[in-house]
């Protein structure tokens, strides 16, 4: 047992400290969309966003909470297809190369959003002159702000198991590399990729400054321009993709506690 961890009364007052920092805010959120003008609460204001009046209004969000989830869909398509074959093949071939592989993925946790867009800006030019300035173009942005996350939930999976053995002994067996990656170690490191998933489309929801910047409809900018006709409606809409994230981690960990009762 480790001697440091913390005990008894100390657990439940982290747990509350811990708990009322996250509580507090979506709380007080909520009950700021249920208070009236007359002091009752009610659930009027989350009923009316289906109301056909609202429709114009609520407009902008709904195309910005499209291009989002479309951006979430291709930026964890780049987590899956770009990184991790990248991570399996310096972790395999090039392990000599990791310290300078994880000091560039890692780099952008260290640089503000506005800097990044800096940098970005004049790229953005060429890409939309060659693929046009639809929303989803921000995903290789985006790929870019979830690398340091992304890398270290993946990592954390690769260094539980042995990798090197894994892919020796399917090769052995007669496997080719494309089954090797998808066939032996992918499925021993997803408990990793679900959570870089999960983490990839949590940043694509919440992140703002870069699309904002560059001029793109996303579900946060929507948000704000929403808020200048109906402030409740942007409060609303942020408990629910709180809850969808919520909902997600649920599934996440369904699935990674399943990955590990098949494999033991």
């Amino acid at each position: 047992m480790n001697s440091l961890a913390p005990r008894g009364a100390t657990r439940w007052i982290l747990g509350i400290l811990v708990g009322g920092f996250f509580a507090i805010p979506l709380i007080s959120t909520l009950l700021y969309t249920l208070r009236m003008p007359d002091g009752t609460y009610s659930f009027e204001r989350w009923a009316g966003l289906a109301d056909p009046s609202m429709t114009a209004t609520l407009r902008p969000i709904w195309t910005g909470l499209g291009n989002s989830l479309l951006l979430a869909v291709v930026t964890v398509a780049i987590v899956l297809l770009v990184l991790t074959p990248t991570m399996i093949l310096v972790n395999l071939r090039f392990e000599r190369l990791k310290p300078l592989f994880e000091f560039v993925v890692l780099l952008p946790i260290s640089i503000p959003a506005i800097v990044l867009v800096v940098g970005l800006a004049p790229i953005y030019l060429q890409v939309g002159r060659m693929l046009g300035t639809g929303a989803w173009t921000l995903a290789f942005a985006y790929g870019v702000t979830v690398l340091p996350f992304a890398y270290r939930s993946i990592q954390a999976s690769m260094d539980a198991v042995d990798l090197r053995t894994l892919a020796e002994a399917a090769r052995s067996l007669g496997a080719g590399w494309t089954a090797v990656v998808l066939k032996a170690l992918m499925p021993n490191i997803r408990q990793g990729l679900l959570a870089a998933s999960l983490i990839s489309i949590a940043v694509v929801l919440g992140e703002f400054t870069i699309a904002s910047l560059l001029n793109r409809q996303v579900f946060q900018t929507a948000m704000v321009v929403v808020q200048k006709q109906d402030p409740y409606a942007p409060a609303i809409f942020t408990l629910l993709a709180l809850l969808f994230c919520f909902l997600l981690l649920l599934v996440i960990g369904r699935l990674a506690r399943g990955t590990r009762k098949a494999h033991s």
